[in-house]
């Protein structure tokens, strides 16, 4: 196999790009895919819960820690307000001991996987030996292939860029969080980069299928193929391989540093496309993005696999701050609005989207965080209001 670490300059685009609701995450099956893809084309996700006797859907919500039981209960009420068709199941994940391994309970996996979707709190994670995360059991869990992270202005927000509308789509189960490390000796300590060709090709289709779905133009590979010759030139040998089904779609790639400097400088024309990228390059790329529409308070996020879905606040669980009425809501419910569009309930979602953003724009009710003095309650009173 022959590993191609010639990479083509970015492809700068001049086209305007209308700014359009966060994402459309369902993605349709495409008939044009070639028989040797049907393996990853089957993995993108598609909903599939059911309607309860009362014609609502079950969702299952994690709370999470910290303010994670606050900022739900805001959710809970907007949502209530809305009259969205949800049946919330609430479910803890506190890690038990199972043969000296913490995880996560029984109770909580069998919720999710009986209800195929679920809203997350954020979790907190203990540094150090012996302590695993909780984000990435769930991932592994229910096989959650790709991190899909909008990054979009809010209208009326100030911050230094307001033409920000880029979507990072995060390879979710491999690369350097693999969880692969030893110590080979002491002082040494050796932590493998785990790249597959067929997971390459599957979060690379789901982004040309997502680009396709919601109409941008233009899908970015980033990498570091200068240096990881092998592992990253795999990860674009996969991507232009799935290129190949999208001739509708402009594909080019480029440099993580490279497109690090660049958005920071002028993250316009990056306002029509899709990245994807393999997970250590996503997660950082993702939040630095966030900090040029406000931060990880106004950032939603979705994890998505073949049989479950997992939408989240990707921010920390803010203890110092916990219980104070102090936290700010809004990314575990743009993330849900995510997830009601993965349902099929895109009206829902719309409504309370744009109550929200137009409380955030008015900045009379907003938290601490977004340079408000209101508190949890208040700025969810403000949504409500609006709705």
């Amino acid at each position: 196999m022959m590993l191609v670490s010639r990479v083509p300059s970015v492809f700068k685009s001049s086209s305007s790009f209308k700014k359009t609701s966060w994402i459309n995450l369902s993605v349709k099956s495409f008939s044009q895919s070639h028989s040797t893809h049907q393996k990853a084309s089957g993995l993108t996700a598609q909903f599939q819960g059911f309607k309860l006797p009362d014609q609502t859907y079950k969702v299952t919500l994690i709370p999470g820690d910290g303010i994670g039981p606050e900022i739900s209960e805001s959710i809970k009420a907007i949502y209530s307000a809305a009259k969205v068709p949800i049946t919330w199941e609430e479910r803890d994940v506190t890690p038990i001991l199972v043969n000296g391994r913490s995880t996560i309970p029984q109770d909580a996996i069998d919720s999710i996987r009986e209800n195929t979707v679920a809203l997350k709190g954020p979790l907190a994670t203990p540094i150090g030996k012996g302590h695993v995360s909780l984000n990435l059991t769930l991932r592994r869990t229910f096989k959650l292939f790709a991190n899909i992270r909008p990054c979009r202005s809010i209208v009326g927000f100030k911050t230094p860029y307001d033409d920000v509308n880029s979507v990072l789509i995060r390879e979710n189960t491999e690369g350097e969080y693999s969880g692969i490390e030893h110590e080979v000796v002491d002082g040494v300590v050796q932590s493998i980069k785990l790249i597959t060709m067929d997971a390459s090709e599957r979060v690379a289709r789901y982004a040309f299928q997502y680009a396709r779905q919601n109409n941008r133009p233009h899908v970015t590979a980033v990498h570091k193929a200068s240096i990881m010759k092998m592992s990253d030139g795999m990860f674009l040998q996969a991507c232009r391989q799935v290129k190949e089904d999208f001739p509708d779609i402009k594909y080019d790639e480029d440099i993580l540093d490279r497109v690090c400097l660049r958005i920071v400088q002028n993250p316009a024309p990056y306002s029509d496309r899709v990245m994807v990228m393999p997970n250590l390059y996503g997660d950082i790329l993702s939040d630095m993005c966030a900090g040029l529409i406000g931060g990880l308070g106004l950032t939603p996020s979705g994890n998505i696999g073949r049989d479950a879905s997992i939408f989240e606040a990707v921010h920390g669980s803010a203890p110092d701050i916990a219980g104070q009425g102090k936290a700010n809501p809004t990314a575990l419910l743009l993330s849900s609005l995510m997830m009601l569009r993965h349902m099929g309930l895109p009206h829902y979602a719309e409504r309370i989207e744009r109550a929200t953003l137009q409380t955030i724009a008015e900045g009379k009710h907003i938290t601490g965080d977004l340079g408000g003095k209101a508190s949890t309650k208040e700025y969810t009173e403000a949504i409500l209001k609006k709705l």
